[in-house]
């Protein structure tokens, strides 16, 4: 079986030599929010499964395309469908196309989820700026990894959402009707995929997370081992178990997030065109 590094090297080298572009500023999308890669131009598509060493998203609403254009007037790096660790995948995998976008030149990366609101002043239909974040995944993607390869693991993460990213955008949203009020707050991530009990939704509000999901925090994690930006992008998609009292499915989540597309779309395109390098 190869190596963590040598699947990032096989991946890195099969995409360089099908796109000759240099990429700064990356994307991973969440369920739903696909619409988003529809808007790059002169777009390179390529399905995960021609990728050396990646896996294959199977989720409804993930393409599974790495998508490599212009967005926002900027060359962009898109993954269009992530992995999930309740795939049955290690962490490692699901964080490989961070380690290949860094190894491309990456320096900023947007990352977005669909999410269930734990807060109650959120509302499905919501963008929320994710300001921190509560691991609760029972993992770490920098488990057993080979330090003298990524470097030190005890990596710092007093401020993972960049600060002045953060501020930015949501300046950005003030001077914009078309984007709408932005919120913010923290994400809690759990392992899935069953969705969350009423005590344990309970629970996470107890301990200060506003809202929930099944990703985000283990490409956020690699992203500051590797020293990449983040800007984390939550759409809520429903209110989490015991909030909303009707029962939940992936679905919903599907319909919710198609509703907020253009919103999202118009958001990523000021980043990338006024505030990403």
């Amino acid at each position: 079986m190869d190596s963590y590094s040598e699947k990032i090297d096989q991946a890195l080298h099969f995409l360089e030599e099908q796109v000759a572009i240099e990429v700064q500023n990356a994307m991973i999308l969440g369920s739903g929010l696909g619409g988003i890669a529809d808007e790059v131009l002169e777009g390179i598509v390529i399905p995960y499964a021609e990728i050396p060493g990646f896996p294959v998203s199977t989720i409804p609403g993930h393409r599974g395309e790495a998508v490599f254009g212009k967005l926002g007037g900027k060359p962009v790096l898109i993954f269009s469908g992530r992995f999930h660790f309740y795939q049955g995948l290690s962490l490692q995998d699901v964080t490989l196309p961070v380690r290949v976008a860094a190894r491309l030149g990456v320096k900023n990366m947007i990352i977005t989820n669909a999410c269930g609101g734990i807060n109650d002043a959120l509302n499905p239909g919501d963008i929320m700026i994710i300001r921190d974040h509560i691991n609760l995944m029972g993992s770490n993607p920098l488990i057993g990894i080979d330090t003298g390869t990524f470097g030190s693991s005890f990596i710092d993460m007093s401020d993972p959402y960049d600060g002045e990213l953060r501020k930015v955008v949501h300046e950005l949203a003030s001077k914009n009707p078309e984007i709408g009020e932005l919120r913010e707050g923290v994400y809690v991530a759990v392992t899935g995929p069953s969705y969350e009990t009423k005590a344990e939704i309970s629970f996470f509000k107890q301990v200060g997370a506003d809202a929930v999901g099944m990703s985000t925090v283990p490409e956020v994690i690699a992203c500051r081992q590797e020293g990449i930006r983040v800007i984390g992008i939550s759409a809520v998609s429903n209110m989490a178990t015991g909030i909303q009292k009707a029962a939940l499915s992936h679905q919903e989540v599907l319909d919710t997030t198609a509703k907020m597309s253009a919103r999202l779309i118009l958001l990523v395109k000021e980043l990338l065109e006024h505030v990403l390098t």
